[in-house]
């Protein structure tokens, strides 16, 4: 029955509302014909858990909506419409206007090929500041809109907005490799987002924001995982993101601060570059969790930089093509395969968001029909979206014919879906030649098997009983009916290889199924802070794909996962095969079957379970549905199944790209969970908030604790400091000064249980050797430190400025410091040639070459006057490295945590016998004894490389 619309409405709202509902009962009634009846459909019914609309179907109704009503809605309403009265609100608010077209008109795409692409870049940020080098002004991304070009962003204003974030990151004093949450939509702020993180010296960790509120409670679990996982310290995110974001917060300790972009960047932009090597953590991909916890996927610039390289080869990309991408940008696919992959060869890059694809799929055809884009990639349900949800209407005039590589990958690939794709856009301009099934995963950086390029799809029909029974993929005669299809994914990329192997780890031949291995420079060293499944990820120097395949030709065909077959009587059963039939019969909810293994209490083997979900309600009808699953079942692997359960909508569960979580799934069924509905919101947040009471409670204790040990650290120092510095003024000889000092230091570290051991004092010259200590400086206690580790007293050179004071004069020099001007340029080259005649006297000098401290990690580069001095007096050089005092008390902060120090004392650096191996010059020599000693110190001191930027003076 219609439901009164109300008096709270106008008369013209009443008629909106009114058609609005019978839209969507029209909708119900295709959907559930036997059941839409019986549903009480009224403008505050729940979409999703009352009249049990999935995305899909959500598509549907909003496409029915616009055309109805002659409107736009914005692609949020997909997402943040919760019942027919938001969508109500929604279509009231639009703008009384034509569907905007999307019209055949094609756009200019004026991208000249560049000279050359960057290949000698070593990470992401050298290859955004080659481009910047060579062409700032080109367009390197372009913001996709239904009418006019979009806005553009060119790699100069890339790089413009990635400072500015990282200048705010800066100012929240994130440390080198901090990892940073990127909670963000497809935007201009997350490209300047990404950017800036590297610039700032963080690690990227990209991750989904939630979709409806209704999904809040397990959207956060999942995302606590990972942040806590992850040690996260800062969540960059949207605006209207910030408060619910406070849940996570509540949750994950390491967790500071949660940002937008637009605070991060109102800050100042200047910025202390960190030395970024190749082999540093360019991003952590976290798996979309089908099973299980995600894993955080460990990927390098160098990774990155290979597997690009290596795809661009197999596609022959190069500056010319455009990319179109609605790909979501924390997935691999999407960032890497599309965004890096267009930066790297200068590509230009059409960009739209995942909801402006699911609410108009024709808008990505379009796309690349306007923009004349060669290049696009998608996973098979969205090819499979296109088929059923456009008509000629959406076609008409559309031009296909510029799109040469349409990749179809990140998940199964299915062989009706490909022809079925091909046959309805042929007439388009669409080449067969383009569909190209890939291959890849994340542990791989994205790809790993790419077809040749222009050859098109092979599909390989294999007889059912040979590879169920024994894993042989042989293939099928031309009339045999029951043969298993599998598409091919290509070949390996260049410096990459796959082998397929049993489950003894033997290497098996071609056409038999067997785990898929590979190995190659782009492979993952593991997963972040995971040592046990990093151990399960490796068999000798091979990666586990987690995938079934077999090889043929010297290609790959992926049959399966390898945690989702079902071994039955012997017999291997596949379940994506089992949940498209599933899903095909009326009463089942397509999409939302699976197929899963479980354990038998009383024999202990495994069991088929089919959970199908379904609006039947009736037992007749529920009897009727159960009845053909079983048919579809055993004509297809010719035994029934052990168990079919029906379940309400809601209960087969999807990781966040669409996949079938099967095992969690089971776990709901296992638990008897099924059938139980979300909580409201409100209790929800209620229980994440009490969830979070302990890691608040602890994150409290630990705070207590750590100011706690700042207080009594500060309280031991000074109650030993003056008589130090008594004693050192006071006494009379040297060698009683310098025991007074060290006795002291060592007390400090005893009384405040700081670890401290000392390493390589053999390597020490003889007492009576004049010789120049190199020592790293990262705080106020190396000082000290020095002082405690070396056995014989040594001669401290210092800033000038330190003599401005007489606490710190009386005491340095009674320890005979020698001072020199940092500032004075004159006055400096006269303090080095009195460092020389010290030396001279056979004095030891100990420098900390860095010049000063920072309170950000890393080895700055080496001023050269101790090196000189060796140089000129042919002293040895030894170099000491100094570890954990940085973390213990950093610059600018005056209350220091409990930490360990080491201090690897290196063999010494003679002069004369580096000399033979220079031009013999004294600057010479002394580039050398530089280059040894600081090699040294960087191996052990446990921090980054920062060489490249400019000494203090």
């Amino acid at each position: 029955m219609a439901e009164p619309l109300g008096t709270e409405l106008a008369n013209s709202d009443n008629d909106v509302a009114a058609a609005l509902l019978e839209l969507l009962r029209q909708l119900l009634n295709e959907i559930h014909p036997r059941l839409a009846a019986s549903l009480a459909v009224s403008l505050d019914s729940n979409l999703t858990s009352d009249l049990g609309l999935d995305s899909l179907s959500r598509v549907e109704l909003i496409s029915r909506i616009e055309a109805q009503f002659v409107i736009n809605l914005d692609a949020s309403v997909f997402t943040d419409a919760e019942t027919p009265r938001d969508l109500l609100a929604a279509v009231l608010e639009a703008s009384p206007q034509q569907l905007a077209s999307l019209g055949p008109e094609k756009q200019t795409v004026d991208l000249e090929e560049t000279e050359a692409t960057p290949q000698d870049a070593r990470t992401l940020l050298e290859v955004l500041h080659w481009h910047v080098a060579h062409h700032p002004d080109r367009t390197h991304i372009r913001f996709y809109q239904d009418d006019g070009q979009g806005e553009s962003l060119s790699y100069r204003q890339l790089l413009e907005g990635a400072e500015a974030v990282a200048g705010g990151l800066q100012q929240k004093d994130i440390q080198l490799g901090d990892r940073i949450i990127m909670m963000l939509p497809t935007g201009r702020d997350y490209f300047f987002c990404f950017f800036g993180i590297l610039l700032a010296g963080g690690v990227p960790v990209p991750i989904y924001p939630p979709v409806r509120r209704s999904q809040i409670e397990d959207h956060m679990r999942r995302h606590a995982y990972i942040l806590s996982n992850c040690l996260a310290t800062i969540l960059v995110t949207v605006p209207e993101g910030k408060t619910v974001s406070q849940l996570l917060k509540s949750q994950v300790e390491t967790l500071q601060d949660i940002v937008t972009v637009e605070d991060l960047a109102s800050g100042p932009r200047a910025i202390v570059r960190p030395s970024v090597n190749e082999d540093d953590i360019a991003f952590l991909q976290y798996t979309s969790g089908s099973t299980g916890n995600p894993k955080g996927v460990v990927l390098t610039h160098a990774n990155l930089l290979a597997n690009i390289r290596a795809m661009g080869a197999a596609v022959q990309a190069d500056s010319t093509d455009v990319f179109v991408s609605w790909l979501p940008l924390y997935h691999d696919m999407g960032l890497i395969g599309a965004w890096l992959g267009s930066l790297y060869f200068g590509a230009l890059l059409v960009v739209m968001s995942p909801l402006d694809f699911l609410s108009r799929p024709q808008r990505w055809l379009w796309a690349i029909h306007r923009h004349r884009a060669t290049l696009s990639a998608a996973p098979n349900f969205a090819y499979e979206l296109c088929l059923h949800k456009l008509n000629e209407q959406d076609l008409e005039g559309l031009d296909l014919g510029s799109w040469r590589a349409a990749f179809n990958g990140a998940e199964a690939v299915n062989a009706d879906t490909l022809l079925a794709f091909y046959e309805r856009l042929k007439g388009y301009g669409l080449h067969y030649e383009s569909l190209m099934p890939v291959y890849g995963l994340a542990e791989c950086s994205v790809g790993l098997a790419f077809p040749p390029i222009g050859r098109g799809p092979l599909i390989d029909r294999i007889e059912r009983d040979a590879f169920m029974n024994d894993g042989k993929a042989v293939p099928a005669e031309a009339a045999d009916q029951s043969a298993l299809r599998f598409v091919v994914s290509g070949r390996p990329i260049a410096k990459h290889q796959v082998r397929i192997v049993d489950d003894h780890g033997h290497e098996l031949p071609e056409r038999r199924q067997g785990r898929l291995q590979f190995r190659g420079p782009s492979t993952t060293s593991g997963y972040f802070r995971n040592p046990g499944k990093s151990k399960e990820l490796f068999d000798g120097e091979w990666l586990e794909s987690g995938d079934l395949a077999y090889m043929a030709g010297g290609e790959v065909y992926i049959t399966g996962r390898i945690k989702d077959v079902i071994i039955r009587a012997g017999r291997n059963i596949y379940p994506d095969e089992l949940e498209k039939a599933v899903g095909e019969i009326e009463g089942v909810r397509k999409g939302r079957v699976a197929a899963f293994a479980c354990k038998a209490a009383d024999s202990g083997s495994e069991r088929l379970v089919v959970m199908a979900e379904t609006r039947e309600q009736d037992a007749d009808r529920q009897l009727a549905i159960r009845k053909r699953i079983n048919a579809t079942v055993t004509e297809i692997i010719e035994a029934s199944p052990d168990t079919i359960v029906l379940a309400p909508p809601g209960t087969v569960l999807k990781t966040s790209s669409g996949k079938i979580r099967r095992a969690a799934s089971r776990e709901v069924y296992e638990r008897g969970e099924m059938g139980k509905t979300q909580a409201p919101f409100w209790w929800q947040i209620v229980r994440l908030l009490r969830a979070g009471l302990i890691p608040e409670l602890r994150r409290a204790k630990q705070h207590l604790a750590t100011g706690l040990f700042g207080i009594y650290g500060r309280l031991v120092f000074f109650c030993i400091a003056p008589f130090v510095w008594l004693g050192v003024v006071l006494l009379p000889i040297m060698n009683w000064r310098w025991a007074c000092m060290r006795n002291g230091a060592l007390l400090l570290a005893k009384l405040t249980r700081t670890p401290f051991s000392v390493t390589g004092l053999d390597n020490l010259p003889a007492r009576e050797q004049a010789c120049v200590y190199v020592i790293n400086h990262g705080s106020y206690l190396d000082g000290p430190v020095m002082v405690a580790a070396l056995n014989r007293p040594v001669s401290f050179v210092a800033k000038n400025e330190l003599t401005r004071h007489f606490v710190p004069r009386w005491f340095l020099q009674g320890i005979d410091t020698q001072f020199v001007e940092r500032f004075d340029l004159q006055k400096g080259l006269s303090d080095a040639r009195y460092i020389a005649r010290v030396l001279a006297q056979g004095r030891s000098l100990a420098f900390f070459p860095e010049g000063t401290f920072t309170r950000m990690a890393g080895l700055r580069p080496f001023h050269m006057g101790a090196f000189v001095a060796a140089a000129e007096m042919q002293m040895p050089v030894v170099p000491i490295a100094i570890h954990g005092t940085r973390s213990i008390l950093r610059g600018k902060i005056w209350f220091p945590h409990h930490g360990a120090i080491t201090v690897s004392i290196g063999a010494p650096v003679y002069p004369e016998e580096i000399k033979v191996q220079t031009d013999g010059r004294t600057w010479s020599i002394a580039l050398k004894l530089r280059d040894l000693s600081r090699a040294y110190i960087l191996k052990h001191c446990g921090e980054p490389d920062l060489e490249y930027e400019r000494p203090e003076i």
